[in-house]
């Protein structure tokens, strides 16, 4: 190879390596550039995001603004916070930070509170839309794990508890709870064809449930598919596996409405118009006990507006985010951090009058997302069923009756 066939061969390594150099740091200030990106994401989530800046500023000067956000207050997240935060908590990396628990807790707490979309969480609490898809379950997930122990079965004492409160405060003896089922719409599932597809026109999964004398939720069953009519929800739900097999204890019984059967434990009004005195009667005692179940459902509804509409997730979640409603409103009535002046507020009567006064949350939009079940069809029942509601129906004529039961049927 003589000098010059040398030197065009050093030229060209020369253009190969210089262009080779030029690509790396291209690549390098991309990387640098996207990193810097990040940072400033991140950095503007620490000070606008709305875990450090909208609701840290209604905490210190308009708390009950911070309990509309949330609905709950301060000393309540903190308290829940403690609870689940090891679970929710991821750890940082070389190449970006975890999401503070508190500001996952906030965002989930937001969402269950407005029932907004995931674009305006993403706005609020600067988080990516898929980052808060994923987490949003989790974090349910973790906070119903935490506070289930608000929501499980009564023992034998509870029943009797629950049957005491009903026996003072509504004059029902031997009821142990007010059973009613709703159901939360959502959207069609990908090729679910109708299995969700229920009497009013639109996909749901039910909730069945029975609230105590303090509005709680002291047993729930959530998941059986909208399709299901009539007292086939409620022959497919655990609950009716459990009343069959003696879950109450010996001769208490729950009050239900006309969508459910009559049975030895539970007791259901007389139908018709045409009804006597003692019916009527009898009818009036029921519903006031019945009011309890209403109030409950109002409440969770009105507290947590995700219902408000019907919700875009899987039938799964949606069982997760019913579930985890459910506890958190048994912990927030029961709870002593909570301040009650922040509480709804539930029908009452006015023995006066014979009207009944509505609570506040009557105040709230109706709900689409949660619909009632239909009347059941089914007009059988035993004997002994129809002797139990007849002797209860005597009970409330004498011995057992209140000095305003007649004021209030007319």
């Amino acid at each position: 190879m003589n000098s010059l066939q040398r030197n065009k061969v050093n030229k060209l390594i020369k253009l190969i390596v210089t262009a080779i150099l030029e690509e790396v740091d291209e690549e390098i200030c991309v990387i640098n550039k996207k990193k810097l990106g990040i940072r400033k994401w991140i950095n503007r989530r620490n000070y606008l995001g709305g875990t450090n800046c909208l609701l840290k500023e209604s905490a210190l000067e308009d708390p009950n603004e911070y309990l509309n956000s949330l609905r709950m207050s301060e000393s309540c997240v903190n308290f829940l916070l403690m609870k689940i935060q090891s679970t929710i908590q991821r750890k940082d990396t070389l190449l970006r930070s975890a999401i503070p628990a508190i500001t996952k807790l906030q965002a989930v707490l937001y969402f269950l509170a407005t029932g907004c979309s995931l674009r305006t969480l993403t706005h609020i609490f600067r988080l990516g839309k898929s980052t808060i898809s994923e987490f949003i379950i989790e974090v349910c997930e973790a906070i119903y794990e935490a506070l289930k122990e608000f929501i499980k079965v009564p023992t034998t004492a509870g029943w009797n508890a629950i049957e005491n409160g009903f026996r003072n405060q509504w004059n029902f003896p031997g009821c142990c709870g007010a059973l009613d089922g709703k159901h939360f719409v959502m959207k069609a599932p990908p090729d679910s064809g109708s299995l969700y597809y229920n009497y009013k026109g639109t996909n749901s999964i039910v909730l069945m449930a029975v609230v105590d004398h303090n509005y709680c939720f002291s047993y729930i069953d959530v998941g059986c598919n909208g399709r299901v009519s009539d007292g086939g929800v409620f022959r497919n739900c655990s609950l009716y596996q459990e009343l069959e097999n003696g879950v109450l204890p010996e001769g208490y019984v729950l009050v239900g409405d006309n969508a459910f059967p009559l049975k030895e434990y539970l007791l259901k009004p007389y139908p018709g118009n045409r009804l006597t005195l003692q019916q009527k009667i009898f009818n009036y005692r029921l519903s006031r006990a019945r009011r309890i179940v209403e109030n409950g459902f109002g409440i969770l509804a009105a507290r947590f507006r995700v219902f408000e509409k019907p919700m875009p997730f899987s039938p799964e979640k949606i069982v997760t985010i019913v579930k985890t409603c459910c506890a958190l409103h048994n912990w927030l009535r029961r709870t002593k951090l909570q301040n009650k002046q922040y509480e709804y507020t539930v029908d009452t009567e006015d023995f006066e009058t014979g009207t009944v006064v509505s609570g506040n949350w009557r105040n709230e939009p109706q709900p689409l997302g949660m619909q009632p079940l239909p009347a059941s069809l089914s007009n059988r029942s035993s004997q002994r069923s129809t002797d139990r509601r007849d002797r209860y129906a005597q009970y409330f004529v004498g011995s057992g009756s209140v000095p305003w039961q007649t004021r209030m049927i007319h």
